[in-house]
């Protein structure tokens, strides 16, 4: 018996032992490792690792570290990141090092629609996104600037180059004669009319809605294309500080070389206007005097976390300016807060605040120098001048002739100052009833403080002495409310995909405005106007006004597959701009798109990775070319002046200001667009093509009336109808990968513009740009594009007289107005931008170019620099003119009276270098132990490089800014800057 208890003595404990040893063998472990880039060996920040099929994970810290205390054997890690290929790796160690490759599968990006969002390869509509890799590394004051040639089909132009200076921003042309041309802005949801407030470095993403099918769901705002922007959040265990630091240098361009005191003195012997004495040299170089190295400095400060809760991205930044004209400049002070908490499984609440803080000082250009203009005064003032008299005051005797120097006209605006304080105050909450359907409330406010103050003191400048000083105080405030209400439902099953949306909005505007102004002061110790002895009382009142929109709108997508994909939105709007029976305007759009790469005859063309077309149709409205009573009747009002006559008990009269309108409906654009979408060689290569045809019809229009038809002289009507078409191309190609890499995004666009019809006035001119001439320059009618220019045709200097000859167009043997015609198109062929992006290791290149074919520009200039009419200093071009009979000359002899001609029609076609940014990413143990995940200096330099005939300083400008109707003019503008950057961004 003993031999065999023992034998079951021995089998039990065995057993007793097994068992309590096998859960020891499989007891979960600890796994760390560090994730880094496989092509560039840099550790990654915030990478998502996650045992498979559980909750439990982390992120990798600042030095690219990941620890995961409890991991069952046999796990495996889901390892993923934004911009790189999600990646399996089984938790066979308890060290596993990880490489993650940048991800080449753009068709998986997630683009931002309209209240929404959807991969990028079951768009169906035409989107373009805009690259916001490099904006901490270029000299950008808007971000405006940053879409300028990176979309196809969008057209940016800095009108001048001032300070903090308003782009001008056509998405597929010129749709609207007197309303705004310019894209409605969507920032975090909150629709606003310009983003000069936001700091570029805060933004995470930018998307263009162009054709109506995608911007439909704007409604009547979304006629000029929908700009939907994103700003950047804090992220699941990826705390940050990062700090960004430019200092740049602007200088001049191009500068015109002046006539010197004897050639001056020849010039001005050959008019016959005003006699030079004896004995006068240079002493004054004007442009040296005027121009000067302009600053910025551009310090950006961010801190974001996040937890599985609680997300947040707080910044605060500060850029200033000082403009290449030494009493110009711009300030931005600007604060961002972005914070997102899940308090419920089922409730998620948000908040966006961000406040700006911005200030300038214009100076005057687009102006004869006679008139205060700066740009051109640089060259029309004599070299022989000085800059003050022995009164210390600016110089001004030139002997008859009317001219101001640009110190002088500067100092005139010296004083002025716009500043605007603006706060957009944002909150959402998200309820998720079931995984498939949410529904989202939001409520914003933007809140626009504005202030203008001139002054003029009494003693500095001719003009402040003969105005015995004046000033001026103007003041608006306006509060813009937005309430969103969205229901989304989203299901997939098998392989079908269904979304449906439907919300409302409600937009409240209420702006109210005050303004004074005042003159003779007794000095300039005191520049407010409590000291000012006389108050214009004709110029001194208070404003106020207000609008609302409300709308309704909802959408049906489906998708087979991501094979066959269709998309349907209707919204409906009504605005108090129009009157009751025409207030709501319906604007429907569709879009659908087949994937042709899926289908089974594709099988076998390997090289080809995505093959998709799409096309839509759509309809969207404006309603910013009325004011916000245009419908109703209105009146001027007059005061009288009882203080002078005695009358206490006068009263304002009124008088009739326009025809009312009963039936003023909505400006509608219908478009339609065609596309082709494929990419191919494993993804190397994207290409997308686009068609499109739109029509502007019941354009709103203010009409002058003809004189003695009414008592008004305007009525706000729908009138006329206006084309554009076009066809765009967007390239993107991975030229290598590796350690050197190198893409490249290329974008051209071809827009035509027309002019179909108006009805009760069918002339329109404008821009008259110069002291001599009361010609118009522009004039657009029916069967033309926008903004064509209008005068005679020059057909050279006539050898024996030296004067120009025009053609006679009408064959009455006599120059007149009636043998003027159409000699110039401000409008381009096409529009391109060209970015080439390199990198080798830590080192990263990117050549930005971008340029304009086909346009026109009316250099007005030239009339105040080449008319040689009066005593005004001329450039050295000039110096060619016709002199005796026989001379076979370009330019024609003094004293000739210049008319609006071919003369002064340049081409301005352009290839510029816009930027050029150079980095290196320092890297190394000592910033992992200083916990510092990035340091990277930079060099950048913007505008370097550009080729173009145009004889001008700059060839991207237009005098008019962002007037639909008028383009393409010089006329003394702010020129343009050439820049030079530094930079530093650190992330700790």
């Amino acid at each position: 018996m003993r031999p065999l208890f023992t034998k079951r003595l021995l089998q039990f404990f065995i057993f007793f032992a097994c068992g309590i040893s096998a859960p020891a063998f499989a007891q979960n472990f600890r796994v760390q490792g560090t994730v880094t880039d496989a092509a560039t060996g840099e550790t990654l920040i915030g990478v998502s690792v996650v045992v498979k099929g559980t909750r439990t994970g982390t992120s990798t810290g600042v030095d690219g570290r990941y620890t995961i205390a409890d991991v069952p054997p046999g796990s495996v890690l889901v390892v993923s990141y934004i911009g790189y290929d999600a990646l399996e790796v089984p938790a066979n160690s308890v060290k596993v090092d990880i490489k993650l490759k940048a991800s080449n599968n753009v068709l998986e990006d997630v683009v931002v629609i309209g209240y929404g969002s959807v991969k990028r390869k079951d768009v169906t509509t035409a989107i373009s996104t805009v690259s916001t890799k490099d904006l901490e590394q270029r000299p950008i004051v808007s971000a405006a600037q940053a879409i300028q040639g990176r979309a196809a089909g969008v057209s940016v132009i800095q009108p001048n180059g001032a300070p903090g200076a308003e782009m001008s921003i056509r998405v597929r042309g010129t749709t609207s004669f007197n309303g705004s041309n310019d894209p409605l802005y969507v920032v975090d949801g909150v629709p606003v009319d310009n983003i000069r407030f936001l700091a570029p470095t805060d933004i995470e993403s930018m998307q263009v809605l162009k054709d109506a099918s995608s911007a439909a769901i704007y409604g009547s705002r979304a006629a000029n294309g929908v700009v939907l922007i994103t700003t950047k959040t804090g992220k699941n265990g990826d705390p940050k500080i990062s700090f960004n630091a430019q200092f740049t240098q602007n200088k001049v361009t191009n500068e015109i070389d002046v006539l010197n005191t004897a050639q001056y003195r020849d010039l001005q012997n050959e008019i016959g206007l005003i006699n030079l004495p004896a004995g006068l040299t240079d002493q004054t170089n004007w442009a040296d005097e005027t121009y000067k190295t302009g600053e910025l400095q551009n310090y950006q400060l961010s801190i974001s976390d996040g937890t599985e809760k609680l997300r947040y991205y707080l910044s605060a930044g500060y850029l200033g300016e000082t403009g290449i004209l030494t009493s110009s400049f711009f300030k931005r002070y600007s604060f961002r807060a972005n914070i997102d908490n899940k308090v419920r499984k089922w409730l998620t609440i948000g908040a966006n605040v961000n406040y700006s803080d911005n200030s300038s000082n214009g100076v005057s250009t687009g102006l004869g120098s006679d008139q205060g203009g700066v740009v051109l005064a640089v060259i029309n003032t004599p070299t022989f001048a000085p800059v003050r008299n022995a009164d210390n005051q600016y110089y001004n005797n030139f002997y008859g002739a009317n001219i101001v120097s640009p110190l002088e006209n500067m100092a005139r605006s010296r004083n002025n100052k716009d500043r605007e304080n603006r706060l957009i105050a944002s909150g959402n909450a998200l309820f998720t009833f079931i995984p498939e359907l949410t529904f989202k409330t939001s409520l914003a406010m933007d809140r626009r403080n504005a202030l203008n103050t001139t002054f003029l003191d009494p003693l500095s400048t001719s003009w402040g002495r003969n105005q015995f000083g004046e000033a001026s105080d103007n003041r608006n405030m306006n509060t813009v409310l937005t309430f969103d209400n969205v229901l989304n439902y989203n299901k997939t099953f098998n392989k079908h995909g269904i979304e449906a949306m439907a919300g409302t909005s409600y937009t409240n505007s209420d702006y109210s405005n005050s303004y004074i102004n005042a003159s003779h002061f007794r000095n300039d110790l005191i520049q407010t106007l409590n000291v000012a002895n006389r108050i214009a009382w004709d110029n001194t009142g208070t404003g106020r006004s207000q609008w609302a929109i409300m709308s309704y709108f909802g959408r049906v997508a489906y998708n087979y597959d991501s094979k066959y994909l269709l998309t349907a939105n209707i919204r409906s709007d009504g605005s108090s701009k129009l009157h009751p029976d025409h207030r709501w305007g319906y604007f429907p759009s569709f879009s659908a798109a087949w994937r042709l790469s899926s289908e089974e005859f594709m099988d076998g063309i390997d090289w080809l990775n995505d093959l998709k077309i799409r096309g839509g149709w759509g309809q969207t409205g404006n309603q910013s070319g009325i004011g916000d009573y245009a419908y109703l009747q209105r009146y001027n009002v007059r005061r009288v002046e009882w203080f002078q006559t005695g009358n206490e008990k006068a009263v304002p009269t009124i008088s009739q200001a326009n025809l009312r309108t009963p039936d003023l409906t909505w400006e509608t654009t219908t478009q339609t667009n065609l596309g082709l979408d494929f990419t191919a060689f494993k993804d190397r290569v994207t290409v997308n093509l686009d068609y499109y045809y739109k029509k502007t019809k019941d354009m709103l229009m203010n009409v002058s009336l003809p004189s003695g038809a009414a008592a008004a002289n305007t009525i706000a009507r729908n009138e006329g109808e206006m084309s554009n078409r076009g066809f765009e191309v967007l390239v993107n190609t991975r030229n290598f990968d590796g350690p050197f890499a190198w893409n490249t995004d290329f974008n051209i666009s071809f827009n035509k513009n027309k002019l179909e019809s108006l009805q009760l006035q069918q002339i329109y001119t404008d821009a008259v740009t110069s002291n001599f001439s009361d010609e118009a320059v522009v004039r657009n009618q029916p069967g033309r594009s926008l903004g064509g220019f209008f005068g005679y045709i020059s057909d050279g200097v006539d050898p024996e007289t030296g004067e120009l000859m025009y053609r006679d167009l009408n064959g009455d043997s006599k120059i007149s107005s009636t043998d003027r015609t159409y000699i110039g198109d401000p409008n381009a062929d096409f529009i391109f931008g060209l970015t080439n992006s390199f990198s080798y290791k830590n080192f990263n290149l990117s050549v930005f170019l971008q340029g304009s074919y086909g346009n026109d520009i009316f250099n007005a200039s030239r009339i105040e620099t080449e008319g040689m009419y009066d005593g005004k200093n001329q450039s050295v071009r000039v110096l060619d003119r016709w002199r005796v009979p026989g001379q076979i000359k370009e330019v024609p002899k003094a004293g000739f009276v210049l008319r609006n001609s071919t003369y002064f029609i340049e081409d301005g076609s352009y290839l510029r270098v816009k930027n050029v940014s150079l980095s290196y990413n320092v890297t190394g143990d000592l910033l992992r132990k200083l916990k510092i995940s990035r340091v990277q200096p930079y060099f950048s330099a913007s505008n370097l490089l550009t080729w173009t005939n145009y004889s001008g300083m700059d060839p991207e400008v237009n005098q008019w800014g962002n007037n639909g109707a008028v383009q393409g003019i010089d006329w003394g503008t702010y020129p343009q800057s050439k820049s030079f950057v530094l930079g530093l961004n650190v992330q700790f």
